[in-house]
């Protein structure tokens, strides 16, 4: 699957026929993605401030949500923490994104289920690469701290990244272990 493949295919579900709308789309995620990214997944929604659908576009790096030409609106995969979905009356299967960028609403989502586990999958295997980074990044056995601020300074940085799923909570009491002692 190519990017022109994943918009039309999301451009086909919203029932958007309109040529300028998918080559703006297509221009944007173009523009916007990088070299190494790769389309997983589209589906159509609507954006709680928008009236018409737009794309939601699943990479292997992040979500985009695409209306009308304008600026993607971007979640990155690491920092998803949840993917729900609800249905109501008025805004039909309805994907809540809870991400450490903050909570994402799209409304009248077309196969919302499917996409949320697809979402969920990449959102996992996407924190589990970026665990590897790190702890491949990251020192053996780090120095003792020669300053409490230095010690309080490392304690912090830990807890970021536990906080951001980087490190499971094994991990983290591992890490703050051996810094303390």
């Amino acid at each position: 699957m190519d990017w022109s493949d994943l918009i039309d295919t999301a451009f086909d579900v919203a029932g958007n026929s309109s040529g300028d709308h998918r080559a703006a789309a297509l221009r944007t995620i173009e523009a916007n993605v990088g070299a190494d990214e790769k389309p997983i997944a589209s589906t159509a929604g609507r954006h709680p401030d928008h009236f018409r659908k737009g794309v939601l576009v699943l990479t292997t790096h992040r979500l985009l949500f695409l209306k009308d030409g304008k600026p993607p609106v971007p979640v990155p995969l690491p920092a998803v923490t949840d993917a729900t979905v609800t249905r109501t009356r008025i805004n039909g299967e309805v994907l809540l994104v809870v991400a450490l960028t903050g909570s994402h609403r799209f409304e009248d989502v077309v196969k919302a289920e499917v996409f949320a586990e697809q979402l969920r999958a990449a959102a996992r295997l996407a924190r589990e690469g970026s665990r590897k980074e790190q702890l491949a990044a990251a020192p053996a056995a780090p120095a003792p701290a020669s300053t409490g601020a230095e010690l309080l300074d490392q304690l912090e940085r830990l807890a970021a990244l536990h906080t951001a799923g980087a490190l499971t909570a094994e991990e983290f009491t591992r890490a703050k272990q051996r810094l303390i002692g």
